[in-house]
């Protein structure tokens, strides 16, 4: 429909190439040069960088803005979402295009300019999917070819129904009710095509083909099932010690397993039900490398013992000297009579090597029948989340049918915005939950900019698997503009919301309508990952400033292309062959006498790709070294000049001998 010859409906071929994944000449050296076009929507453009951060948290692949490389991405709008297949090795084109503006779509195109087809294009695909060709429009049955092993690899890895490269059941279909291709075990079917985030086997693959043996922005994480507790220690000259122990007992489940696990299921404890008030225990990590200035701590805390109790986060830097003993408080955690598991996020800025370390401090051991748990840690260096809510108890509210809406708290962006998110759980029974974003008045509105427009609007339902690489969280954004209007009054809805909202007991604000998306997540897809453990759903949102992003593009340089320039490499190495056979094939790549390493004029001359200096002589001196730095009198002159100095010293003796005898 684009006027484009695309390769299974998303790449753009050039004549001939099709084994990008095998063919390791398409490999990229990172970090990879990048222009984010100034035709790309302003939501794009902040969508991309997400990407960006996905693949850093999750790979060892990188990416940094061009300045003149010869080898780049290109981002713009163009018709639809399409990539090229590997390193071109010229500057290649990606297009994210209308509707194109998700980080998982983002990262599906990404990947295919990393070098990866789609996963049903296996020659193995057979054994695990049906394609069902009749159903297929006419002119596209080949977008459902496969390949065979002279084309694309699976790197040693099975077929991946929960792959983002994975098409839809419904790709390319005549009947938008019939699908094209169906998983053999029925129960994929629903999953084949998801676009939340990239698979442990997409992580598997990408990182085999790249070599990666870490990532950018992964510090640290836990969630204290071995023995060795992920190397972190217990604090010396405290009074007691966190228990490494098993969430066996009703009511003592651990967060990574929530009890579901016979055998398993372990948390770090610190009873504080007996013994002294005051008293405390430290567990502390390993020592970290930080490369940004800027981690997020992430863990899980229950408090079940006395409301005085209290957690306190430190951070141990390197004092200057190398040793690690420079403290500093973070945040205190006040327990309170909540037994639930609760998330947290603290913000370290940790600059140098560290420690970070939970303290646990006991208020009023008489009052307590428990204690402080922490389970399932983890350290980025990412952002912390800037709202943070959760909702207790969801899968009881799936089931009611009554409950047509539920509305968060306030919460304020870094610029001062109160805004907040909206939840439809069963919106229009579609088995699908609608969640949105809304303005909220606030107490800095007197002072804001409004319209509240350029800026991007981030929600994120979290996946709570203990592993943050293997997270597959949703997360959709937008970005206010003002053709954003309520479809009642056609008012700008993002105008300040006690003039374009409805009062809200609730908040005792203003609420402004409500923005969106009616398929956020499937209720399958939350059952059948981690996003219901405790039976909590968690929503993270942002909403930040992104009118730097406007202007973006820069012009491309001019750079001869990798044919070209090896046409002329080739022939410059003729060249040098014809002129001296013994010489190595390398050395006309790199002139020793430039600069010129002589001194005092000398001029340099290449000797067998070596520099030799010839150093200039004069009537009185001349210069000799290696470099002409040492500065000598010529012979002739320093004979002559010893003579006649000699000569005069025996005339005035002659002359002194005379006078004497008179």
């Amino acid at each position: 429909a684009a006027g484009l010859d695309l390769f299974q409906g998303d790449i753009l071929l050039p004549k001939n190439q099709r084994n990008a994944l095998r063919n390791e000449t398409y490999r990229w050296k990172f970090p990879i040069p990048y222009i984010l076009g100034d035709d790309l929507d302003l939501n794009a453009k902040a969508v991309i960088l997400q990407a960006f951060e996905m693949f850093r948290l999750k790979s060892c692949i990188d990416f940094k803005p061009y300045e003149g490389e010869r080898t780049y991405i290109f981002f713009s709008k163009q018709d639809g979402c399409w990539s090229m297949v590997g390193d071109l090795q010229t500057g290649q084109n990606l297009s994210i295009g209308s509707g194109c503006d998700y980080r998982a779509i983002v990262e599906h195109e990404i990947l295919h300019a990393l070098g990866f087809y789609h996963e049903q294009s296996r020659m193995d695909r057979d054994d695990y999917v049906n394609i069902w060709w009749d159903e297929i429009i006419e002119g596209g049955e080949h977008n459902f070819a496969k390949y065979d092993d002279t084309y694309i690899t699976d790197l040693n890895t099975p077929y991946d129904y929960e792959s983002l490269m994975h098409y839809e059941p419904f790709s390319f279909n005549k009947n938008a009710s019939v699908p094209t291709i169906t998983a053999k075990i029925p129960a994929f079917d629903d999953i084949i095509g998801q676009r939340l985030d990239l698979s442990a086997i997409d992580l598997e693959r990408l990182n085999r083909m790249y070599n990666c043996t870490s990532t950018h922005t992964f510090l640290d994480q836990c969630s204290f099932e071995l023995e060795n507790i992920c190397g972190m220690i217990q604090g010396t000259n405290h009074d007691q010690d966190w228990v490494h122990q098993q969430g066996s007992l009703m009511g003592q489940e651990d967060h990574t397993f929530s009890g579901q696990c016979r055998d398993a299921g372990y948390f770090m404890y610190f009873s504080t039900s007996s013994g002294q008030a005051d008293e405390v225990a430290v567990l502390e990590s390993r020592i970290l490398y930080p490369k940004r200035t800027q981690q997020c701590l992430q863990f899980f805390y229950r408090t079940t013992g006395s409301p005085s109790d209290k957690l306190i986060i430190w951070l141990k830097e390197d004092d200057g000297t190398g040793n690690i003993r420079k403290m500093r408080k973070i945040q205190t955690f006040q327990a309170d009579s909540d037994s639930n598991w609760k998330i947290a996020h603290v913000t370290l800025n940790a600059q140098k090597k560290f420690r970070y370390f939970f303290q646990g401090l006991k208020g009023d051991p008489s009052s307590s029948s428990g204690g402080i748990a922490i389970d399932d840690v983890t350290l980025t260096e990412t952002p912390c989340p800037t709202a943070v809510w959760v909702i207790r108890n969801f899968s009881k509210i799936l089931e009611n049918s009554s409950i047509s809406l539920i509305e968060s708290p306030r919460f304020y962006s870094p610029e001062g915005y109160g805004f907040g998110i909206s939840v439809l759980p069963n919106y229009q029974n579609s088995g699908y939950a609608r969640v949105a974003f809304h303005l909220c008045s606030g107490e800095n509105d007197a002072v804001l900019e409004w319209p509240a427009l350029n800026r991007q609007a981030t929600l994120t339902v979290l996946d709570q698997d203990p592993d943050v690489l293997k997270r597959m969280s949703s997360s959709k954004s937008f970005t206010t503009r003002k053709d954003h209007v309520s479809s009642d009054s056609g008012t700008l809805i993002w105008d300040k919301p006690s003039i374009a909202g409805k009062f809200d007991e609730s908040c005792n604000c203003y609420r402004s309508v409500a923005w969106g998306w009616s398929n956020f997540i499937s209720h399958s897809q939350m059952r059948r990952r981690s996003f219901l453990k405790n039976d909590d759903l968690i929503i993270f949102a942002e909403f930040n400033d992104i009118i730097h992003l406007n202007n973006t593009e820069v012009p491309v340089k001019s750079v001869q292309s990798s044919l070209m320039e090896g046409l002329v490499l080739e022939r410059q190495k003729r060249a040098v062959q014809d002129m001296e056979s013994s010489q190595d094939q390398l050395p006309y790549l790199s002139d020793p006498c430039d600069p010129n390493p002589c001194q005092n004029d000398g001029i340099c001359v290449n000797v067998k790709g070596k520099a030799s200096c010839r150093c200039p002589s004069g009537q009185a001196f001349f210069f000799t070294g290696e470099r002409c730095q040492s500065r000598q009198v010529h012979g002739n002159i320093l004979g002559m000049a010893i003579g006649g100095i000699a000569g005069a010293i025996v005339l005035t003796i002659v002359l002194i001998s005379m006078m004497a005898r008179r």
